[in-house]
């Protein structure tokens, strides 16, 4: 545990000008850089005070358990601003529970099913909530959900010949996708889709012509992906270009040695964790989408070099991600949190504990590899990759639905 620093002059005087004088984002970089020190501080000086019972970093999993388990109850009137996004929260809080590995119960399995099935469309797809518009992003978070809840019931709210015809309707003429009717492009869509189609079998090559080449058109000059091609590399943008990329089968499409050179350096250097963006801020949610696409990007040069790639870790500082999130994420009462000094939220609680959960499982070569900082309670179930639900979900999902005919 000796990360534990504050920054040096040389990084000083790297990070700004002559004058001493910074720019807006150099100014609020220094602030969030003082404020995650606070912490890395404040820990190893509590570890030096107790040398005969050395403390490790630990995850507060009792406390984020009660946090995800009220929230799956009930919500507070704070939240009627989600309200096109209530599908996206059964996601976010059954898949965190899943990640810590607490069952979800028979009548909670039922209850949320049934919801799910009221914000499904009657044209096919799903609404961020009853009666709202068939939407790419919730149809993503509901098929994700009812994945987790992997009972035969839940599977059977999907209506796969109506989910086919809506992700036929949102595909466009190049290949990429609208995420509603008569909204926007961009490579959210593309993910979106190719992930619900692949998990619920409905995938046709019609569905899916010239989409490959649509998305690597959003590749940047930097290496990562764009929203739509011409703009700003993102992470989160670029996690789903790439996971599309992998579900349609041309992971080597794409130029992979330019998004590994600007995915790796996205990890910041003193925090540990990712900013989503060159010259941004870091933030614990880009644990997932940034480190997410590390094993993607691993797979893929397997492929060709897999001499050149280790067997045991990912292509980024795995210990320091966790310390990040252990020590600066975690909020005291339960969940998850951006930064130092940001409110919890179900968001954040399933993004960083998902980027936890890819730093701490390695399974690039022939055997797994376990690497977990901390007490060894602080290990989280694996999730996969590409889609973020458990392997298991994942596993029985694909078994049940690959049994059942494509819709034609």
């Amino acid at each position: 545990m000796d990360r534990f620093r504050c920054s040096n002059s040389k990084y000083e005087k790297e990070r700004y000008n002559d004058d001493g004088l910074g720019t807006v984002s150099s100014d609020e970089q220094k602030e969030v850089e003082e404020s995650v020190s606070h912490y890395f501080k404040y820990f190893a000086a509590r570890s030096h005070a107790e040398k005969e019972s050395f403390e490790l970093p630990s995850l507060k999993r009792e406390q984020h358990l009660l946090f995800l388990k009220k929230g799956l109850q009930h919500l507070s009137n704070s939240y009627e601003c989600l309200d096109a996004s209530r599908t996206w929260l059964c996601y976010w809080i059954l898949h965190s529970l899943e990640l810590l590995d607490e069952n979800v119960s028979d009548d909670e399995i039922s209850i949320v099913s049934k919801f799910l099935e009221k914000c499904q469309c009657s044209d096919g797809g799903f609404g961020g909530g009853p009666g709202q518009q068939a939407h790419l992003a919730p149809t993503y978070a509901a098929v994700n959900a009812l994945c987790i809840l992997g009972t035969e019931s839940a599977f059977k709210v999907i209506d796969r010949e109506k989910l086919q015809s809506f992700l036929m309707k949102m595909r466009k003429n190049e290949g990429s996708f609208k995420m509603h009717e008569g909204g926007e492009v961009d490579i959210r869509g593309a993910y979106c889709a190719a992930s619900v189609a692949r998990l619920t079998n409905i995938m046709t090559p019609q569905m899916f012509d010239g989409t490959p080449e649509w998305i690597t058109s959003c590749q940047t000059y930097e290496g990562g992906f764009g929203g739509y091609p011409g703009l700003e590399a993102h992470g989160g943008y670029s996690f789903c270009g790439l996971a599309a990329l992998v579900i349609l089968g041309h992971g080597k499409l794409c130029n992979i040695e330019k998004l590994l050179r600007w995915t790796v350096n996205r990890q910041m250097r003193y925090e540990g964790g990712f900013q989503g963006r060159t010259n941004k801020l870091v933030d614990g949610c880009y644990s997932f989408w940034q480190g997410g696409a590390l094993p993607l990007i691993h797979m893929i040069l397997a492929q060709e070099h897999s001499d050149c790639l280790s067997s045991e870790k990912w292509m980024f500082d795995q210990d320091a991600l966790q310390e990040y999130l252990l020590l600066c994420c975690q909020y005291a009462g339960g969940g998850l949190i951006d930064k130092p000094g940001k409110a919890r939220d179900f968001y954040h609680t399933c993004y960083c504990l998902s980027g936890m959960a890819i730093a701490q499982h390695f399974a690039g070569g022939k055997i797994a590899h376990l690497n977990v900082l901390g007490n060894t309670e602080n290990e989280l179930k694996p999730t996969h990759p590409v889609f973020n639900i458990g392997l298991e979900a994942v596993t029985h999902a694909t078994l049940y639905f690959n049994k059942l005919p494509v819709p034609s």
